[in-house]
């Protein structure tokens, strides 16, 4: 894509999930950030329960937290861009995250999705995202992750020797 044909903002709410998705969110937003020189914050919410306190002690969880948001800075410094981490408690994913674009003055929030299926085979889509794309007063982009290469279909012998599928 040409510098022209660059996606345009100034500052990007990017969602962090502590999945594989992050790493290609912040690949893209960096990628496009530097053209522009745009400002980039990377939100990382933690869900807690309706049965502690909002402000309970995440000292349990907070080597996966830093890693979550050390991993996203060291993608942003590789493209040379500065990348501002913020870590959010909630109880509500999708609320935190809208709220945090709206406080920062975002025109754009940037959302991983990945590619699970429920019981039953449909794909799902949760919760959060259809509030933040209900909800989020700028452009939304939604990165899913590719799907998943399917395990081949293994023949198995049957009865007599014969193959069955």
């Amino acid at each position: 894509m040409s510098d022209a044909e660059a996606p345009s903002f100034r500052r990007a709410v990017v969602a962090l999930n502590g999945g594989p998705s992050d790493e290609r969110i912040v690949r893209l937003l960096a990628q496009n950030a530097r053209l522009t020189k745009a400002e980039l914050i990377a939100v990382h919410v933690v869900e807690i329960d309706w049965t502690l306190p909002l402000d309970s002690d995440l000292a349990s969880r907070s080597e996966e937290i830093q890693r979550v948001l050390d991993a996203a800075e060291a993608v942003a410094e590789a493209y040379k861009i500065t990348l501002e981490p913020v870590l959010l408690q909630a109880r509500d994913v999708g609320a935190a995250i809208v709220d945090e674009a709206v406080e920062r003055g975002a025109d754009l929030l940037v959302v991983g999705l990945p590619y699970r299926k429920r019981f039953g085979g449909e794909f799902a889509i949760g919760r959060t995202i259809p509030y933040v794309l209900k909800h989020a007063p700028c452009e939304v982009w939604v990165v899913r992750e590719p799907i998943p290469a399917e395990i081949p279909h293994v023949a198995t012998a049957g009865i007599g020797g014969k193959e069955q599928r």
